[in-house]
């Protein structure tokens, strides 16, 4: 589709001269895409269920295209998502929740945000091989690492899309993730199935559309089995974005991830002080 034909102007704050939204985002709306979005606004302002600090148009595109513009559906999908803030205390979290046991997670499954793709979108890593099930219930709960996620989607929607939005020059809205399985057991995977399922729907349901690239590496033989275990808690489009590598992975990512932003154990140049798992450096942080 091209710019001309839009029904919505570009965002604002766009410096990228080369930036051309994708079908479905400001800047590339048709007409009837445009009054949808429109429409839901009216309706849920009307029914007192408006909440405009994340309620913004981009923050509702993402929602109707989870749905593909179907205005019904996608109503249903915000109003459950809205509900499901109050059961599981969001806001709460956002306030107050705190995880001290960070550093001794990190032993056991790392998880982390790191710097940026070529496009600008924020890396998160995910190394489920180094998972040391009876040591991480030890330091933490599955409740706990549920908060956490839910707090860094959080910060991921307030923090760290905004700063890499202006880093870019352009509007940055999903996520480039590498799920490192390298040493994982069939074991430890169906031991963590629950918290992996129940983090999974958190992410398709609660914050659609936040996915841009997904690289499984390192994938061994017998993933096949779980990935057939995987595959139904996920959407059609979601298991699209999805490239399963095996060791032969290092410059399929060097073409997405610049060499000074992509840890040394993947291929890359960076190696943080005191570990890229640990620094959370991005343009989102000016200390790191």
């Amino acid at each position: 589709m091209s710019q001309a034909a839009s029904a919505s102007p570009m965002p604002a704050g766009v410096t990228d001269p080369n930036y051309h939204p994708e079908p479905g985002h400001l800047g590339n709306l048709t007409q009837v895409q445009l009054h949808t979005l429109e429409k839901l606004k009216k309706e849920l302002a009307h029914e007192g269920k408006f909440v405009p600090e994340r309620m913004d148009d981009a923050s509702l595109l993402r929602f109707l295209r989870a749905r593909k513009f179907d205005l019904v559906k996608t109503k249903e999908m915000l109003l459950a998502a809205e509900k499901w803030r109050v059961d599981f205390g969001v806001d709460e979290i956002v306030k107050n929740f705190d995880f001290k046991e960070k550093a001794e997670v990190d032993k056991y499954y790392p998880q982390y945000y790191h710097k940026t793709d070529k496009d600008g979108r924020p890396l998160y890593v995910e190394r489920l091989g180094n998972l040391d099930i009876s040591a991480l219930y030890k330091a933490t709960t599955q409740e706990r690492l549920l908060q956490r996620l839910v707090l860094e989607y959080e910060k991921f929607l307030t923090e760290r899309l905004p700063a890499c939005s202006a880093a870019a020059g352009h509007p940055v809205e999903n996520i480039c993730t590498i799920l490192d399985l390298q040493g994982v057991s069939m074991s430890n995977f169906y031991m963590v199935k629950d918290y992996l399922s129940a983090a999974s729907s958190i992410g398709q349901d609660r914050y659609p559309e936040t996915m841009g690239k997904f690289y499984i590496i390192n994938a061994p033989w017998a993933f096949t089995a779980v990935w057939m275990v995987i595959k139904p808690w996920l959407d059609v489009v979601t298991v699209n974005k999805i490239k399963i590598m095996g060791s032969g992975y290092k410059d399929e990512l060097k073409k997405q991830i610049p060499l000074e932003n992509l840890p040394k154990e993947f291929g890359g140049q960076c190696s943080c002080p005191g570990g890229c798992s640990m620094s959370d450096a991005g343009p989102w942080n000016k200390s790191a």
